[in-house]
Order: structure tokens, then C-alpha cells, then sequence
């Protein structure tokens, strides 16, 4: 694996090297998503304010989910291919996870590299601080593949998450920018909209409370949840269920939803409570100061495993259990912590909300003049 992996770092180096000869067109943006097959929430809120401040701007867009089958293998590296020449001919990049082509090439000067990394914080551990754990990645690999290298600047969360930045990217704190994602200027602006078009599709959620339960990945972990559908009163509560993108929940209980049309930043907006574990959508819901618990019925597997930064014991008292009876018990007896939702979100979120988006932009733009 090694000697492929060098000399497929040549290969692409020689073809690269050709490619930086075309000249570089000076508005040209080049967006990069290993997230999706299509523009996500926060690069297409982007793109709509890069038009509207900068109308003579070409964006370039190249989304690819990649996944493990042969045709999927085989259209990546097509892609990447020809994110090789619009990089070498873009003066921006923009990407929201690790894409290869920017981490293993060589760029021109001209070139401005910024990582919008898909969360808001980093709650557990991830890149070079997983490198060899069971939930990681090969440290040898991953350096032979020069993992999260040449960014300019990384687009970061609350300030209290920067350490954490610095040694998921193996970087330093200069290069972060603590503005958040768009994503904190949709959920503040559309929570009405998005509440009324989630009632509209799903009216029985009008006459109960809702749990919204969203867990993090969980790469070599089994999901064990459903201790939560014995403890749930469904008279009184309907339990949403978001399983995240790579390990989707299959739950045909008649008390659950799983919503498929509707994206988690969207159920936010409807759900009186939100039960996580790991996952930065805990960050979410601080912005809509939505009561959050965390079922943490893996901890000591996952913190072996993979590691977390933040233990939701510590940062949110009274909110954090590992059995499910407990857990409801509490939710169920309105003695919510108040306080540490309010200490949570002035510790972990940007100090300025709703300018996300423009600040961003603003960034790109800058490279761009």
C-alpha cells in the first residue's frame, strides 16, 4: 500500500505540474465536498452571498460523497482529476472535509486554501488526534497522504473549541478564523419557517412533545439505542429519529419518525427536546437554546475507541447519563438545567450569532481582490 500510495502521489504530481502551466482566472472560486453528491446547507449559503457581493464571481462546485464500491472509487478519482485543474487555475479553494488533491500537491502562491470543516466544534476527537485508535485512521497512511496540509485558513467555532482545531488539524491557532458556519444564520433566520413546514408534513407532532434523537457516527461501534423506545411515554412524546449519513437508524416502532425529507438543522427547529451523545448538533441546539441530554451509553467504549474532547458530564451537569431510565426520568420531571445550557452556550459558541455567512464570504472575497 505504500508504494502505491508514493507513487501515486508522483503521478499526480507530474500531472499537476502541467496543469499549473494554464493561467490562474482571477475571479474563480473552486468549492470541494467529500460531504455530499450536491452543494451542502453551508457552501450553497455561500455561494448565494458571494453572488450578491461579488456578481462577476465563477464558482466552480465539485461534490463527491465517496463511497467504497468500484464505480464509486472510479468517479472520484475522476473528480479529483479535475479538481486538479481548477485548482491550479482557481484563486480560492473552499472544502468542508480532507480532499487529497489539496493535501498532497503542491499549489501556486496565488492560491488560497480555506478548510470549512463540517461541524461547529469539535466535541470528539477526530484527524490526527484518532490517528491509530480502533476508530481512526492509520497514522502511516494518513501522513503518507500529507492528511489536512496546506491550508491558509480554517473556519472554527467558539474560541474554547481552538486546541481541539489545533490538534484534530494538526495545526496551529493563527490559521483559525472563530466565525462559525452559515449554517448558525439559517437555523436563527428559518426556525419558524422550518417549524411550520415540519408541522404541516407531520400535524400529530402538534399535539405532543418532541424528542428529537440525532447520534454521532460511530466507525467500529455497534448503536445500541433502543433501550430508549422501552422508557419513552408515547402518549405524551413522538421520538424523531436522524441517524446520522453514515450509519443510518431503521426503527419501525409506531411511536417514531424518521422524517427522511427533512434534515436535522430543520427538525431543530420543532423538537422541545434534543437527545445526542457526541455530535456537534449538540452546538445546533445551543443556538436555539433547545434542552439537549446526552445518552452517553458507550462512554467508556467510545472514549477508548475514538476519544472526545469535551465530556458532556463535565460541560453539562445534570444532562448527561449513560442509562436510558434515568435519562427520561429527568427530562420527564421539567428540572431542566437552565444554567448550564447558558454557560454551554457562552463558552462554545461564536461570540457574535447571525453573521456567519458574510463573514465568510467576506474572507473569500479578500483572497480574491
Amino acid at each position: 500500500m505504500t508504494l502505491i500510495i508514493k507513487i501515486g502521489k508522483v503521478f499526480l504530481s507530474v500531472i499537476y505540474g502541467v496543469l499549473k502551466c494554464f493561467p490562474v482566472k482571477q475571479n474563480q472560486a473552486l468549492f470541494l465536498s467529500r460531504q455530499a453528491d450536491v452543494l451542502s446547507l453551508d457552501f450553497s449559503m455561500l455561494k448565494d452571498r458571494l453572488t450578491e457581493k461579488m456578481p462577476e464571481i465563477r464558482i466552480v462546485s465539485i461534490c463527491n460523497r465517496l463511497d467504497d464500491s468500484k464505480s464509486g472509487i472510479i468517479g472520484f478519482g475522476i473528480d479529483t482529476l479535475r479538481s486538479m485543474y481548477y485548482l491550479a487555475t482557481s484563486r480560492v479553494c473552499v472544502l468542508d472535509a480532507y480532499w487529497p488533491a489539496v493535501s498532497i500537491l503542491r499549489h501556486k502562491k496565488s492560491l488560497t486554501v480555506i478548510q470549512m470543516w463540517h461541524a461547529l466544534g469539535k466535541i470528539k476527537k477526530s484527524g490526527y488526534q484518532t490517528l491509530d485508535k480502533e476508530s481512526g485512521r492509520s497514522g502511516k497512511t494518513a501522513r503518507l497522504l500529507n492528511m489536512h496540509e496546506n491550508y491558509d485558513y480554517i473556519i472554527a467555532g467558539g474560541s474554547a473549541w481552538n486546541p481541539y482545531y489545533c490538534a484534530s488539524f494538526h495545526t496551529t491557532e493563527d490559521k483559525l478564523v472563530n466565525i462559525g458556519l452559515p449554517r448558525i444564520d439559517y437555523l436563527l433566520e428559518t426556525a419558524d419557517v422550518n417549524r411550520e413546514k415540519v408541522l404541516t408534513a407531520y400535524p400529530e407532532m402538534a399535539g405532543k412533545q418532541v424528542i428529537l434523537y440525532a447520534p454521532t457516527f460511530r466507525r467500529g461501534i455497534d448503536l445500541k439505542w433502543e433501550p430508549l423506545l422501552d422508557v419513552i411515554d408515547f402518549d405524551r412524546f413522538i421520538l424523531v429519529i436522524k441517524g446520522h449519513p453514515n450509519q443510518k437508524i431503521i426503527c419501525e416502532h409506531k411511536g417514531v419518525l424518521l422524517c427522511p425529507e427533512f434534515q436535522s438543522v430543520e427538525l431543530l427547529s420543532v423538537c422541545d427536546y434534543l437527545i445526542t451523545d457526541y455530535s456537534a448538533i449538540a452546538i445546533e441546539a445551543a443556538i436555539l437554546n433547545k434542552k439537549t441530554y446526552y445518552y452517553l451509553y458507550d462512554y467508556k467504549e467510545y472514549t477508548e475507541k475514538n476519544g472526545i474532547n469535551v465530556n458532556p458530564f463535565d460541560s453539562m451537569p445534570g444532562c448527561a447519563f449513560s442509562d436510558a431510565v434515568p435519562l427520561m426520568e429527568q427530562l420527564m420531571s421539567g428540572a431542566y438545567n437552565e444554567k448550564a445550557l447558558a454557560d454551554y452556550r457562552k463558552k462554545y459558541l461564536p461570540k457574535e450569532l447571525g453573521t456567519s455567512t458574510e463573514k465568510l464570504a467576506q474572507l473569500v472575497v479578500d483572497q480574491l481582490q
